[in-house]
């Protein structure tokens, strides 16, 4: 499917990647989380073959993507706000979309126009957001390429159209397995479907894990200052707030039996961290750390 080893780039002096390592050879969903600036939209112009690498490889179903016609047959890329035509209405969109997707499935293609009903023969450039991220999900589905990469699939989605989204991601993904990147900034709302999420941090990957492995991360600790100090000796500390004698705090641990019995000897609160709030505070600045 993907391998990716060493891979570095710039814009010109400006470094967006460096040290990238990520191997994937099964078509699983996966989730691409990380702050803004952190790289993900180079990466996923790199594996799309928008970008050439400054060094490393990108491999991509055996070939190299960038310039290489071949990789149209097995990737498509699906940016948040997508480029359509000034000119274009969905039976454009969907007509160029079939031009460069060799497996294009135009019946549910058209399935999905009609799920979301959108206006078939209105200038996309007219469209609300919500509805221009909707024509890009039915091409990202419809195209069924090996892999498929989707930036912000929900972006301007009320909740009614993103559950649509998700159902029939899983029901085209159920009929035809393939590789689906799924990049947001709400790790929260699309881990329940990824089997594995990665993390782009300062320009690389940090992490690379199994959902179930990640969301067992980091865990709240409350309760008397000293107890907590005392538990807490040696252990990375990722948040700490302290309220009179009481201390919150949040660790990068593993919520296990362990941790629950510790806290338990100690009389403190336990609690698991969301997995959002655990990311968030993993990618923490120096600078945000001075504001506290």
């Amino acid at each position: 499917m993907i391998n990716i080893s060493n891979l570095s780039f710039s814009y010109g002096n400006a470094l967006a990647l460096k040290d990238v390592n990520l191997q994937e050879t099964e078509p699983i969903i996966v989730g691409l989380w990380g702050r803004n600036g952190a790289g993900k939209t180079t990466l996923m112009k790199l594996l799309s073959g928008q970008e050439s690498p400054n060094g490393g490889q990108v491999n991509v179903s055996g070939i190299s993507p960038y310039n290489n016609s071949e990789g149209m047959k097995y990737i498509s890329y699906m940016q948040e706000n997508h480029p359509f035509s000034e000119l274009w209405n969905v039976n454009d969109a969907l007509r160029f979309a079939s031009y460069f997707n060799e497996n294009w499935d135009q019946t549910l293609a058209d399935e999905l126009v009609t799920l979301f009903e959108l206006p078939r023969k209105k200038k996309i450039r007219s469209f609300s957001k919500g509805m221009q991220t909707m024509i890009t999900i039915v091409i990202g589905l419809a195209s069924k390429s090996p892999i498929t990469i989707m930036d912000e699939p929900t972006n301007g989605l009320d909740a009614h159209r993103r559950k649509q989204f998700y159902d029939v991601l899983l029901d085209t993904y159920e009929e035809q397995p393939r590789l689906f990147i799924l990049s947001s900034h709400h790790i929260d709302e699309i881990e329940p479907i990824c089997e594995k999420i990665a993390i782009v941090d300062r320009q690389t990957i940090t992490h690379y894990e199994e959902t179930e492995t990640l969301k067992m991360k980091g865990i709240l600790l409350t309760g008397d200052a000293s107890a907590i100090e005392s538990l807490t000796a040696g252990r990375r500390i990722l948040e700490k707030r302290k309220l009179r004698n009481q201390l919150n705090v949040m660790l990068d641990e593993p919520f296990n039996n362990d941790w629950l019995s510790r806290a338990k000897e100690s009389n403190i609160t336990i609690e698991k961290a969301s997995l959002q709030d655990y990311l968030i505070s993993i990618t923490k600045r120096k600078e945000e750390e001075k504001v506290k």
